[in-house]
């Protein structure tokens, strides 16, 4: 079986991510408690952005890479599965956040101490994240 794979639907998906992104942890959404959580000050933030156009472009990159793999999955469930696009976009999405992302995240707070609050606002974001891409994938 060969694989079509739409590369405008990925890159786009992954600038949907993006922009979920910028977003979810902007003052508005969850920003503020983000920093709360992660013990940063606007002080902080402020010497780090020198580092941001690489942490972006690094975090752009993987999300290209999550959306490519995404319409992978998506191919496969398709056709097994024989359900909408749609349907099928957003239950390979939350079927990944919930069997690798989540898991994953949860055994690094488990054992990197981190915080479960902290936990939760990430990886809302990825599922968030992960079923727009789903979405966007399924529609174009």
């Amino acid at each position: 079986m060969t694989v079509q794979v739409n590369y405008l639907a990925v890159l786009l998906a992954a600038i949907v991510s993006m922009g979920i992104g910028f977003l979810w942890y902007s003052p508005m959404v969850l920003g503020k408690q983000w920093m709360k959580e992660k013990g940063l000050t606007a002080e902080k933030l402020k010497s780090a952005q020198k580092e941001m156009g690489v942490l972006y472009g690094v975090s752009f990159v993987l999300a290209l890479v999550m959306a490519y793999i995404l319409s992978h999955v998506m191919v496969f469930s398709l056709n097994f599965y024989h359900m909408s696009e749609l349907s099928t976009g957003l239950m390979s999405a939350f079927w990944m956040w919930l069997g690798f992302v989540m898991p994953t995240q949860a055994s690094a707070t488990i054992f990197g101490g981190k915080n479960w609050k902290l936990l939760g606002i990430d990886t809302g974001f990825q599922l968030v994240s992960l079923l727009a891409m789903g979405t966007v994938l399924a529609l174009l």
